[in-house]
């Protein structure tokens, strides 16, 4: 596997070795200097960035390499350049391609061209990395994946819950994705997502009864209600239909008493969850 561009891309087995390695490092932060001495990392952010574009840049320093920081302004491909020469390029001096963009199909068509991985750190539609971020929490916190529960409520069809939605399915996880109608994953969402949790035993859930969703679960997660890109006029009519899905402390209740409560961030305090629950003792933010 060259690239990571969704999680998907991943089989079980290279999920689990990347849980582990990244557990791994985690306790070890300074030990593995040495991995990119003398390589430089680009990375090309088109869209705003605090947690993916610092634990990129501090990962890349700490294994001994030097990241490259590039914004649309930095390339020439608002003058006409082609993604595929841009990536030829950037190839020819870079370890690897780190891209945080709004196309999907933009980071594609790096990676097709591109001689060296390319990582997607995020796009509308998948948020890879965040996703194998949320399962080393997930096991850290509760001691394991094996027979763990999630359910992710909110705009279930945003890029962090497709993703989430395909990192439990390769991992056995159960999820369950909660959201109104109009929010909830396409059915050719869920239908490659079950196909995939079918491999490992995992069931996949999509309900509009946030209750039913977070009943007896070890992790209710949530994100914000407006997305990166989601057009500001949306605002009023999308909170309007939101509101029963907040993730406040009645919600937690119906989860398991030992259950966490996690967040990609930033977060709106009084919008998708409450402060209660945020700065709670259940929080893992």
């Amino acid at each position: 596997m060259k690239d990571l561009l969704r999680t998907s891309d991943l089989s079980p087995g290279d999920l689990t070795l990347l849980l582990d390695l990244a557990a791994r490092f985690k306790r070890e932060p300074y030990q593995h200097r040495t991995e990119l001495q003398n390589e430089s990392v680009s990375l090309y952010f088109n869209k705003p960035s605090t947690r993916t574009r610092i634990s990129f840049e501090t990962a890349i320093v700490r294994l001994g390499g030097v990241p490259i920081m590039m914004g649309p302004s930095d390339l020439q491909l608002g003058r006409g350049e082609t993604i595929e020469d841009t990536a030829r390029v950037i190839s020819r001096y870079s370890r690897a391609f780190v891209i945080r963009t709004f196309k999907d199909e933009d980071v594609r068509r790096f990676a097709a061209a591109a001689s060296v991985p390319v990582i997607n750190a995020l796009t509308d539609d998948h948020h890879p990395c965040q996703s194998v971020a949320d399962l080393l929490t997930l096991r850290e916190k509760t001691g394991g994946l094996a027979g763990r529960s999630i359910a992710f409520v909110g705009d279930a069809s945003n890029n962090v819950a497709r993703s989430l939605l395909e990192a439990c399915a390769l991992t056995g996880v159960r999820i369950v994705v909660c959201g109104p109608p109009s929010l909830l994953p396409a059915p050719e969402v869920l239908a490659a997502v079950r196909a995939l949790a079918a491999q490992r035993g995992a069931e996949v859930t999509a309900t509009e009864d946030p209750a039913e969703a977070v009943r007896g679960v070890d992790a209710v997660y949530t994100d914000v209600w407006l997305s990166m890109g989601d057009p500001e006029e949306e605002r009023a009519a999308r909170f309007k239909l939101m509101a029963p899905y907040q993730v406040n402390a009645a919600l937690m209740r119906r989860a398991r008493p030992d259950a966490i409560f996690m967040h990609c961030l930033p977060d709106h305090r009084g919008e998708e969850v409450t402060a209660e629950v945020v700065d709670g003792p259940q929080s893992v933010v």
